[in-house]
């Protein structure tokens, strides 16, 4: 299993409105406790972990201080999902690592023991835990893939992916932008029929944009 992890805490969290005008999206607060200290509390025992940051990176950085966490800033731009990660590498080291956004809540097992027990990594190059629509909790829209018998994921579909996955690195080296999705690495890996997902059998609630807040308060005190 993967022994570092890297959490994605760098966007501007533009669909926040208001509520990001003062602080960064992973700071805003779900049932008394910041979105980024939700996602922390899922990789406790992991012997790396990095949060990437660029909007507001100073009140991260000051979230973080004395939490054996390690920083990744990213400037003078952002540099998206893939172009983070690959800025983050150092910090990570090259073998297969866990991400996770710090936009979602969690109500069910932890979601990186899932993971763990499920890579297989001669079969695969990355495992993308997804949920089924009905269980994605303040989901907008449709959802991002099909979730073959055979486990491996095609694009469009009835499962969200919830930002949590086991990924190989090796191909970020061959994206020629700096600023780039790790969906460029995804469909690399789909098209050599690597890309595998895991359905995920509690419930994730999308924090995203503001109603999320209050869904995912509900979701929480549904499932103690």
């Amino acid at each position: 299993m993967p022994h570092a992890v890297m959490l994605f805490a760098a966007g501007f969290g533009t669909r926040m409105g208001a509520l990001t005008a003062d602080r960064p999206k992973p700071l805003i607060e779900v049932a008394g406790k910041p979105l980024l200290d939700h996602a922390l509390e899922l990789t406790t025992g992991l012997p790396t972990r990095v949060v990437n940051a660029h909007y507001r990176a100073e009140q991260v950085a000051a979230h973080l201080d004395r939490s054996g966490v390690v920083l990744s800033v990213e400037q003078p731009e952002i540099l998206d999902t893939g172009g983070g990660l690959r800025h983050a590498l150092p910090l990570l080291g090259p073998e297969p690592v866990y991400t996770l956004n710090t936009d979602a809540v969690w109500a069910g097992p932890n979601p990186l023991e899932l993971l763990a027990e499920a890579w297989d990594p001669a079969r695969m190059d990355a495992l993308l835990l997804c949920v089924p629509l009905p269980r994605a909790v303040g989901r907008k829209g449709a959802g991002d893939f099909t979730l073959q018998a055979d486990g491996q994921l095609r694009w469009t579909g009835d499962h969200v992916y919830t930002g949590a996955q086991i990924l190989k690195t090796e191909l970020l080296a061959e994206i020629p932008e700096e600023v780039f999705s790790l969906r460029l690495l995804w469909q690399r890996m789909g098209d050599e029929g690597r890309l595998h997902g895991l359905d995920y059998p509690g419930h994730w609630a999308d924090v995203g944009h503001p109603e999320g807040i209050a869904l995912a308060e509900e979701m929480l005190a549904r499932n103690v």
